[in-house]
């Protein structure tokens, strides 16, 4: 048995409370302990209590001086990892003014992407990726959901699915089969056939070889309808697939009440959502995963509704969608930062929405998104003093250090930014030779 005690945070956030997702007023109660410990046994979180209280009772274990706040580690419910070439050319579009509608229809937009993906080996696309998601745990994701998505074939969904099995970067994965995330060309004038090739053809194999935990569809005006996305996620869950739904991105078409109708565990964008459907999600278990970085990175005037979701009792989720068109961040602490500034939420609901709801977004509320007895001990040590700061400071990553499952993150292990304490007015706790 391996027990270590970790102490001298400043505070520990601990989020605990029920292994579900929180919703409207829950998401303000936050759980912090102050001058905090935490003691991990065999990768789990054993006991969360105060330093002078965890020193004396656990004298045995292993003791591991720690600086910082530490929180439960961060859960992006939203990525399409899985990519080649980012879209450079359609950056330049949009600074040109051309919308992301006009600039699909040029041959930019997803189905760029899809051409790029079809073309690489599963080597190259599995190197690429991995490279990303050491930089996502970088940045504190401990748990990070990846669609597949760009290669609407069999043969290049799986290729997509096959790099995120067979990834061991880091973080945890969680698979979504996306297929029907955008209509290939070859099916541009029969978008009902190639809603049949998912239904026939590649769900079948995703059940077959276990590649995905949750199925996805893009239910949007021009992409696809309420009625050819519950086909699929009919059959999806038929399956055994969880189900997860793009809906009511940049304009409404029922995608949250459909979401919400079929138990998705998630709907998520929801910028064009409609009063009906923030009723529907509040009613519902399915968390509303927001994504305002694609809004700011689209230049899109309006973001979600948080403030209305959570006042009427939804759980709500932030998440990066990371991916090569319309967001290619990786920061979680950023999203907070956005939640906060730009969507109405609380500091306190933002946390929640990273780390307990995030959780609840890819199914794992239960092991993951809390530091109490019980969970997965996957934290993130922050380089601040007050755990208000993670979404005040931005444009700067204050992740000092990362655990999985108990374990020190090598690649996450940098030393604390003396840039970013000294702009904080703090004490430097290390000589100038180890910046």
């Amino acid at each position: 048995m391996s027990e270590t005690l970790l102490i001298g945070a400043s505070q520990v956030v601990t989020c605990r409370g029920p292994a579900r997702a929180r919703r409207g007023h829950e998401m303000a109660e936050l759980d912090v302990v102050p001058h905090g410990a935490v003691l991990v046994r065999d990768g789990i979180v054993a006991d969360v209590g105060s330093t002078a209280d965890l020193r004396t009772k656990y004298q045995n274990a292993t003791v591991e001086e720690i600086d910082g706040v530490l929180f439960p580690g961060f859960v992006d419910g939203h990525t399409h990892a899985v990519f080649g070439a980012p879209r450079l050319a359609d950056h330049e579009r949009r600074a040109r003014g051309i919308d992301y509608k006009a600039i699909a229809e040029a041959g930019g937009g997803i189905l760029s992407s899809v051409d790029d993906v079809r073309r690489r080996e599963k080597r190259d696309l599995s190197a690429l990726t991995d490279s990303r998601l050491k930089m996502l745990l970088r940045h504190g994701t401990t748990t990070v959901e990846v669609k597949s998505g760009y290669g609407l074939a069999l043969e290049h969904e799986v290729k997509q699915l096959e790099v995120i099995a067979e990834s061991d970067a880091g973080p945890h994965l969680v698979a979504t089969f996306l297929g029907a995330h955008e209509v290939p060309l070859e099916y541009r004038d029969d978008r009902d056939a190639y809603v049949e090739i998912v239904i026939n053809e590649m769900l079948p194999e995703v059940e077959r070889r276990r590649l995905a935990r949750f199925c996805d569809v893009f239910c949007e005006p021009g992409v696809f309808t309420p009625a050819q996305s519950r086909r699929v996620l009919v059959e999806a869950q038929r399956r055994g697939l969880g189900l997860k739904l793009h809906a009511d991105e940049l304009d409404g078409s029922g995608g949250a009440e459909l979401a919400a109708q079929l138990g998705a565990v998630s709907a998520d964008h929801l910028a064009a959502i409609s009063s009906a459907g923030i009723d529907a999600l509040s009613d519902a278990d399915t968390v509303a995963v927001l994504l305002p970085g694609t809004m700011m990175f689209l230049g899109r005037p309006g973001h979600a509704p948080a403030r209305q979701l959570i006042d009427r009792g939804a759980a709500v989720a932030l998440a990066t969608d990371f991916n090569p068109g319309s967001s290619p961040g990786m920061s979680l602490p950023l999203m907070t930062t956005m939640g906060v500034s730009q969507l109405r939420m609380l500091p306190s609901e933002a946390v929640i929405a990273i780390t307990v709801n995030g959780a609840a977004a890819v199914g794992e509320a239960g092991r993951i998104g809390q530091i109490s007895p019980g969970f997965r001990a996957d934290l993130v040590l922050v380089a601040i003093r007050d755990w208000r700061e993670l979404s005040y400071w931005f444009g700067v990553n204050s992740v000092s250090r990362v655990w999985l499952a108990g374990v020190p993150c090598p690649l996450a292990q940098a030393p604390l930014n003396y840039c970013f304490y000294r702009i904080c007015g703090y004490p430097v706790f290390f000589h100038d030779d180890q910046t």
